[in-house]
């Protein structure tokens, strides 16, 4: 048995529940974690744009007003592409027998690369729509993400999913489940398991926060168009890309043959499927920053 480890907090995802006309109905953390996610990105938004100096020419891409219709389109790009993303990435076959199911949400299945995707796609529309230059609009809701992913993050741990591998270490998390319990360990010894979910709130919420806050505030990173999207795309893809040696792979990909739950693997090395979402937004980062800074700014 572990001689140290963390019990898992007595925490319960739903903050309250209220019973009508014999339905329960409840607020959940994670769904509270998305509503001041997207308040909190509402408000760095709209404060960026107040700030013509930090935009070129000081010129800002869009009104401040603009933000809450802007938002309308990122709501929908994430729900529409977080649950798309996870059907075609992580259980296309499942869902290719099972086609109603794909609509039903409320089950659970969104893949954050899906969403990145939706949200992509969303605002490139609302840009050619209002004439917003692409990459400054790209800049602006860019800088705003990482709070939500922190918050969001926070919510899977307290409800207590999308936890790591198991571990030795002393922070080691017993999180509950048959599920999560199970490590292959000897009857009776209790399964320790990486909070995953805390590291990554730490590196992908709070500190690729900061760099972008400071970069955009301090270092006038919003002047150099994509640049602050490129740090985004190539911060949060490093961040998810190392936190995967020590996440738990979704139980599909995992077999007797593959334990480690590798999507791509030869000669028992190999890449999961968070990883390989991940290295095209280390890679387009990359190149949006390098660009950026060749630009020198010039509008785009």
């Amino acid at each position: 048995m572990h001689a140290f480890f963390i019990p898992f907090p007595d925490l319960s995802p739903e903050i309250f529940a209220v019973e009508l006309f014999g339905s329960r109905f409840a607020l959940r953390w994670y769904a509270l974690a998305y509503i001041v996610g997207i308040v909190i990105a509402w408000r760095l938004a709209v404060g960026a744009l107040r700030r013509p100096a930090l935009w070129p020419e000081q010129r800002p891409p869009m009104k401040p007003a603009q933000v809450e219709d802007l938002l309308t389109w990122i709501i929908l790009g994430v729900i529409l592409g977080g649950r798309l993303g996870y059907v075609m990435f992580y259980q296309p076959g499942y869902y290719l027998q099972n086609p109603a199911e794909v609509i039903r949400i409320w089950q659970g299945g969104m893949a954050f690369h899906g969403g990145l995707l939706g949200v992509i796609f969303a605002t490139w529309i609302y840009a050619l729509r209002h004439n917003i230059p692409r990459l400054q609009i790209a800049d602006l809701v860019a800088h705003t993400v990482p709070a939500g992913l922190l918050l969001g993050r926070l919510a899977n741990f307290n409800n207590a999913e999308l936890w790591g591998r198991a571990t030795d270490l002393p922070w080691g998390v017993a999180f509950p489940g048959q599920a999560a319990q199970a490590c292959g360990q000897a009857l009776g010894e209790i399964c320790a398991r990486h909070p995953s979910q805390l590291y990554e709130a730490v590196l992908e919420g709070l500190l690729l926060g900061a760099v972008l806050l400071w970069l955009a505030y301090r270092k006038g990173a919003l002047r150099l168009p994509g640049y602050v999207t490129g740090v985004f795309l190539a911060g949060y893809g490093a961040a998810r890309f190392a936190v995967e040696f020590v996440r738990q792979p979704d139980a599909q990909f995992v077999t007797e043959n593959n334990p480690l739950g590798l999507a791509f693997h030869i000669g028992g090395y190999g890449l999961t499927m968070g990883q390989i979402l991940s290295l095209p937004m280390i890679a387009i980062g990359v190149v949006l920053i390098l660009r950026a800074q060749r630009n020198g700014g010039a509008k785009t």
